[in-house]
């Protein structure tokens, strides 16, 4: 049982696993601001802007079941902001790592300098 705990500890104190549970809970709260932005600023514009009508009054009727497509559309508009918020990220880290990548490594040591080493490491062997 304590082999099972020691491995679960470190298997949750690992970086991986703690950004990934910030990733979450930040992901969380973004998902709720855009979901007030869409609902409380953009679908009522979007009303307007189709003649006046309430998105949450778009229904269609069928027998006794309501479809309620204006909520879809609200959904719809929620998943394209949030992902275009996410692509734009992931292509701006994207373009950090690929600059830092691009950026030139330091120049080894002249030929002069990397032989002097070899020979004083040698002699140190030889004196042992």
């Amino acid at each position: 049982m304590s082999g099972l705990l020691k491995e679960f500890r470190e298997f949750a104190i690992k970086g991986n696993v703690i950004d990934l549970a910030v990733g979450v809970i930040i992901g969380a709260a973004f998902g709720k601001i855009i979901s007030s932005l869409v609902a409380d600023l953009i679908m009522p514009l979007v009303g307007i802007l189709i003649g006046g009508v309430h998105y949450e009054d778009l229904v269609l009727r069928v027998g006794g079941a309501q479809i309620t497509y204006g909520k879809f559309i609200e959904n719809v508009v929620d998943f394209v902001i949030i992902a275009l918020v996410i692509f734009l990220m992931v292509k701006a880290i994207n373009h950090l790592r690929r600059k830092a990548e691009d950026e030139p490594k330091a120049a080894p040591p002249p030929r002069q300098d990397q032989l002097l080493e070899e020979i004083r490491d040698l002699l140190k062997q030889q004196r042992k």
